[in-house]
């Protein structure tokens, strides 16, 4: 049976370089890196050509980046970290309804349990924000403020540019946290542009292995760490670092910026082409967030009014075809998605979402058949169920 995987912004499926270079690393260069011995300093050195390799996205500042667990990691130690360590500078915070769970659960916290007060910007039915709405809420008692570059379940790209310029004019000393899983190395990441002070990464949403991701820092911004331990990471990711999956990671963000401007282009007509197919075979359905031609090129969420997600989803797993009927992280939960709620869509909508997304392993063939097949699966089941 054709299997056909378009579940990519859950995860991605590794290089085979990639699977390769990290076998390599856990078998032959399994040394503490902090130790001073030849065995250390070989993974050392691992170390240091994954930082290298994954600064080439920040300007090339090795010494700001951060390696963590993964991008929820990275999250909680930009939001967290920068939250306590300026808390002598004001205790207002400010997010948007549609952040991943690992950003949206630190607020949550921070609000519940150590008493700052959290603003929860709202969004319109494309998933974006109003700059001005914000620009009124930066105030002298703002600290920090994070909005994703990229949403997961959506597309919607936020205007990071103007966004970043009205938080610095409003408060210069506001910091700025983007949540950039779902864009790095695959789209231009203009960090002095948006005047960010932090970003999080993630290795297994660009081809590489789980467990590995990182916080670009900049230079001068003060963070509390979560964990205390040695000085890894200047000391603010203690614990002996997993050389075999940083390795892993710095080799796919090499492999997957490369041509950035070109496989973004190709992304983007995978899914114009699964979208068009669909048009093509006479099935009612609508488009959750930006129009197609605005969302982020690997990501597109319809609706098919009628039919529950994860009936669909199953169908069209037996058919070899995987999607999501959301964030992974909200998959396995009756309830709707957070942030297709946020969008103010109606009860049916909500309950009849899939979440198609792309990647370099797909081709237009693949994506066609897809889009037929899903057609197919709608007809059906609407047969079915009138």
């Amino acid at each position: 049976m054709t299997e056909i995987y378009l579940d990519n912004s859950a995860t991605t499926r590794p290089y085979p370089e990639v699977i390769a270079h990290v076998s390599r690393v856990q078998g032959e260069i399994y040394g503490n890196p902090s130790s001073m011995h030849e065995k250390g300093v070989e993974a050392e050195k691992q170390i240091k050509e994954a930082r290298w390799r994954i600064a080439s996205f920040f300007s090339d500042r090795e010494d700001e980046i951060i390696f963590t667990s993964g991008g929820t990691e990275a999250n909680n130690l930009a939001i967290k970290g920068a939250a306590k360590r300026n808390r002598n500078k004001g205790n207002h915070l400010v997010t948007s309804l549609v952040e991943h769970p690992s950003v949206l659960n630190c607020f949550r916290y921070l609000e519940e349990y150590e008493g700052f007060r959290v603003t929860y910007l709202p969004v319109d039915q494309q998933g974006l924000i109003d700059p001005e709405q914000l620009k009124k809420l930066v105030d002298k008692n703002t600290i920090l403020v994070s909005i994703m570059h990229v949403n997961n379940e959506i597309g919607t790209v936020q205007p990071l540019k103007e966004i970043g310029s009205l938080i610095k004019k409003q408060n210069p000393s506001v910091l700025f946290h983007v949540d950039a899983v779902q864009s790095f190395a695959r789209l231009p990441l203009k960090t002095n542009e948006w005047q960010a002070d932090m970003l999080s990464c993630s290795a297994h949403k660009v081809h590489g292995p789980r467990g590995s991701g990182c916080l670009w820092v900049r230079k001068g911004t003060l963070l509390q760490p979560l964990m205390h331990g040695g000085g890894q990471e200047k000391e603010l990711r203690p614990g002996t670092e997993n050389v075999p999956a940083i390795a892993g990671f710095g080799l796919a963000a090499r492999l997957t910026g490369e041509n950035q401007h070109q496989k973004a282009a190709a992304l983007g007509n995978l899914k114009l082409s699964f979208y068009r197919t669909l048009q093509q075979k006479g099935i009612d359905f609508y488009v959750n967030g930006p129009p197609v031609e605005e969302s982020a090129v690997h990501i597109i969420n319809l609706s098919f009014s009628g039919l529950p997600s994860e009936v669909l989803l199953h169908s069209l797993e037996e058919r070899g075809i995987y999607v999501s009927a959301g964030s992974a992280c909200h998959s396995r939960k009756p309830e709707p998605s957070h942030i297709l709620q946020a969008l103010d869509l109606d009860r049916d909508r909500l309950e009849s979402a899939l979440r198609f997304s792309f990647s370099c392993y797909n081709n237009e063939q693949e994506v066609e058949y897809a889009a037929a097949q899903t057609a197919e699966v709608v007809r059906e089941l609407r047969a079915i169920i009138r």
